[in-house]
């Protein structure tokens, strides 16, 4: 193994002795395997970062053993770019993949391109206003669904929507145009978040960029710096610690509102949790909650978020477990997955897969079988690229416990539901 092994089997054996704790000790707590310790602390093993951080939490080791880790080789984001033709991602029919469409082929497409048209043609103050409150209304609509059903389902109306918008401000009277980009931005900034639910981070981006430039066209720079906060989400889901807590903190100028900024401080500590940095973590949870705190109240076209009570305690409990202190975090998702409206399923399936490995983590491993059969039904209706990455991790971290009879049981239907995400 790796020089880089050895020193990190080196210290983590320091570091035990140093607490008084055996071997045999450490692994009832950490619930690995004495076995896959030892091998660990000799080198032969490459260390896990979950095992990193929980030995760094259970040692008292203040991120000493998750800093000797080997950063991850995160790939280079795909591009985003403008090949200067009016296009969008659709879904094929089964939902699995994606087809280009070009200017004449979106203008086709449904509704929307009606309204456009009939815009355009009558171009008055009054219908733009009539045609924007339409606009408005359906934007709250697809908001709902989008948390009840697949992607597949809301995004090619998404798109085909954010399109006529971009053509409908092109024509608009001077009172109308920046309401229209500014609405505008938020169906292309739904557009990308529903793509990187579709597992299509190219898409995805571009739909970012694109909500970007049409906020800064409104005059509205504080929505446009919400670009670096969803990069920064991209980024988190690539365990990018790094550049996670960079695009986070690009989001926090002064022009950017309370409520982005306790968005952005949310992501820069999901970044610090990433790299066992505790006290960074809370200091950016605790800036979070001061936003949050004077944050306008959420409303239809509110940028992030709307389904959470307490966004910001509902982070700390995944960066508790980031932290490598699953039974904390356990609790704290315990307390905010009840708040969670029964409607907004596609939330219910992100923090219940998280709550469930949380408590897989901790050791509490009947619970987490049985919150996991809870909401599998769930996670496979909202179909979510996201979610499906974290119940990954529960499906690895539940194999740890493999002859437990309720981890037995529930293993036919967990590989049923990773086999139709992945398949």
């Amino acid at each position: 193994m790796s020089e880089q092994c050895r020193l990190f089997g080196t210290e983590l054996r320091r570091a035990r002795i140093a607490a008084g704790l055996s071997l045999s000790e450490l692994a009832g707590r950490v619930h690995y395997s004495k076995g896959y310790l030892s091998k660990v602390e000799t080198g032969r093993k490459q260390p896990l970062p979950a095992v990193a951080r929980l030995c760094d939490n259970e040692l008292g080791a203040g991120g000493e053993l998750t800093e000797l880790l080997p950063e991850p080789s995160s790939e280079a984001p795909p591009r985003s770019e403008e090949n200067g033709e009016m296009w969008f991602m659709g879904s094929t029919r089964d939902g699995t993949s994606f087809r280009t469409v070009n200017r004449r082929g979106l203008l086709a497409a449904g509704a929307a391109s009606a309204v456009y048209l009939g815009s355009r043609a009558s171009s008055g103050s009054a219908m733009e206003e009539r045609s924007l409150e339409t606009f408005r209304t359906m934007f709250g609509q697809f908001r709902e669904l989008g948390q009840t059903t697949s992607h597949a389902v809301v995004l090619p109306a998404l798109t085909a929507h954010a399109h006529t918008l971009r053509e409908l401000a092109a024509y608009a009277t001077s009172r109308n145009r920046e309401g229209i980009l500014a609405l505008g931005s938020r169906y292309a900034e739904y557009a990308g978040w529903m793509a990187q639910e579709a597992g299509e981070e190219r898409t995805a981006l571009w739909w970012t960029d694109r909500a970007a430039e049409m906020a800064e066209a409104a005059g509205d720079h504080g929505s446009a710096n919400h670009t670096w906060v969803r990069h920064a989400l991209f980024a988190l889901y690539r365990n990018d610690a790094r550049r996670t807590i960079e695009l986070a903190q690009q989001a926090g100028d002064s022009r950017t509102p309370p409520r982005l900024r306790a968005s952005a401080l949310q992501r820069e500590a999901q970044g610090h949790a990433l790299v066992g940095d505790h006290a960074s973590c809370m200091r950016s949870l605790d800036r979070a909650r001061e936003a949050h705190s004077v944050a306008e109240p959420n409303t239809a076209l509110a940028l992030g978020t709307t389904n959470l009570v307490d966004p910001v305690a509902m982070v700390t409990g995944w960066c508790l477990h980031d932290l490598g202190r699953p039974g904390e975090a356990s609790s704290v998702l315990d307390h905010e997955i009840q708040r969670v409206p029964v409607h907004a399923a596609r939330s219910r399936a992100r923090y219940g897969v998280r709550r469930a490995l949380s408590h897989a983590a901790a050791g509490n491993v009947e619970h987490a079988c049985a919150i996991t059969e809870r909401v599998l039904d769930t996670v496979d209706a909202v179909e979510s690229a996201t979610v499906t990455t974290d119940l990954r991790r529960l499906d690895r971290t539940l194999a740890r416990f493999r002859g437990n009879p309720s981890v037995k049981d529930l293993t036919p239907r967990l590989t049923q539901s990773l086999r139709v995400r992945t398949g």
